[in-house]
Formats: C-alpha cells, sequence, structure tokens
C-alpha cells in the first residue's frame, strides 16, 4: 500500500520511516549479487576500472532503491526531500573541507594511527585511471554517501532520538562502512567517524545536504592530493 503525501515537512520531520530504512539495508545484498550478475555478462578490462564500476553501480542501483522509497512511494521530490538545496556561505563551507582533513589527519597522529596500505594506490596505474579515481573520490562518493547517511539516514534518527545523536549514530555508521578499508583498525574508524560527524553539524546547521557534500568533497579533494604529493616526493 502506498502511503499517502505528505508535504512541508521540517528539516528534522522527515516522512519516510524505520520501515523504509528496514527496505534499502534489506536491498544491500540483492543490488550487490545484481552488480556481480552484469559484470558477468559484461566483464570490464583491468582491475582499477573494474573496481570502479563495481562501486559505481552498486551506488547507482542503491540510489535507484532510494529512489524508489522516497520519491515513489511517498510521491515527493527526491533531491529536495533529502535535504538537496541552496545554502548559506559556500565559499565557508568549502574551505571546512581542507581544514577538516588536516584536522582528521593531525588526529590520526595524536591516537597513533598504524600505516596502512591504500587502496588507492592499486587503482591507479595511468593518468586514465587518475581521472577515474578523481571523478569518484571529488564527486560520485561524497554525493552517494551524503544522500544515504546525511540526507536520509541523519533526518530519521534525529526525529526520533535528537539531532546530536543523529548525528553521532550516522557517524557511527558512516564509519563502520568504511571499516574493511581501513582493516577495522578503530583509530582509523575514529578519524573516519569524526569527519562523519562534522558532515552530520553542516547537515544539520545548514538543512542542506549539498552543503555536506560539498564538506565532503573538499575533504577527499585534499586527502587525496596529499596522497599524490607524497607518493611523488
Amino acid at each position: 500500500m502506498t502511503p499517502e503525501p505528505t508535504n512541508n515537512q521540517p528539516r528534522n520531520d522527515p516522512f519516510w520511516t524505520y520501515e523504509d530504512l528496514g527496505l534499502l539495508i534489506g536491498a544491500l545484498l540483492p543490488v550487490y549479487l545484481l552488480v556481480l550478475l552484469i559484470l558477468r555478462v559484461f566483464p570490464a578490462a583491468g582491475n582499477a576500472f573494474k573496481a570502479m564500476i563495481v562501486q559505481s553501480l552498486f551506488y547507482a542501483l542503491l540510489l535507484g532503491v532510494l529512489h524508489l522509497l522516497v520519491a515513489w512511494r511517498y510521491r515527493q521530490p527526491f533531491w529536495k526531500s533529502l535535504g538537496w538545496k541552496a545554502f548559506r556561505m559556500p565559499f565557508l563551507v568549502a574551505a571546512a573541507g581542507p581544514v577538516l582533513a588536516v584536522a582528521s589527519s593531525t588526529l590520526g597522529v595524536v591516537l597513533k594511527a598504524p600505516p596502512l596500505p591504500s587502496p588507492i594506490e592499486d587503482l591507479i596505474s595511468d593518468r586514465r585511471s587518475l581521472l577515474v579515481m578523481v571523478l569518484f573520490l571529488t564527486v560520485i562518493g561524497p554525493v552517494f554517501e551524503e544522500l544515504i547517511f546525511r540526507g536520509f539516514l541523519f533526518p530519521l534518527l534525529a526525529r526520533s532520538m535528537g539531532p546530536w545523536a543523529g548525528i553521532l549514530i550516522s557517524a557511527i555508521a558512516f564509519a563502520l562502512v568504511h571499516g574493511a578499508q581501513y582493516h577495522w583498525s578503530w583509530q582509523h574508524l575514529a578519524v573516519v567517524g569524526t569527519a562523519g560527524a562534522v558532515f552530520g553539524f553542516v547537515r544539520y546547521k545548514s538543512g542542506s545536504t549539498a552543503a555536506a557534500t560539498l564538506v565532503h568533497t573538499g575533504y577527499n579533494a585534499t586527502l587525496f592530493v596529499a596522497f599524490l604529493v607524497q607518493k611523488s616526493v
């Protein structure tokens, strides 16, 4: 049964429910299996491009599920419902990303985060793969992750638990999603979780998922540039 549409939702009072969250989580495995099936039919050349295609297809299909849950089920505009709108002081928001990247790197040093092999290094073999990685880190990844964690999950948590609990829990979920990438090192997860909390704070104060995405983009871009500089030295 399709729920009745609702209009003029407050910023922290979304019209979707925990049932919708459960449906989104339940779609993770089927979506992943569908991606693997697609790659069997249309195999990708090269490990780097295969990894990016898998991730990008997974993101695209999961956003399709999210679109069904938000726009089709409730007959509401997708981007606006998830908080994708203009925000004040864009230059200040843009500057927050690089500052956060420096601060998070410092936090990693303070926590004595163990050195880990970078998954990025294995995916960059030439200029083309470098451009693909830049696109993924600065556009595809931030947009998807912010729509999921700060556009969809945060408002739901904030409605039932309050904004600060929403920021914290969505940041923990954000960190855990990156757990395997960092070999479940608690220091690295603490750094990623702190960054996620800042993204959530920006989302809460600005009311805009686009603002959180801009900070996320600046954060990723700064860390990526630092990685390239380190490798070139």
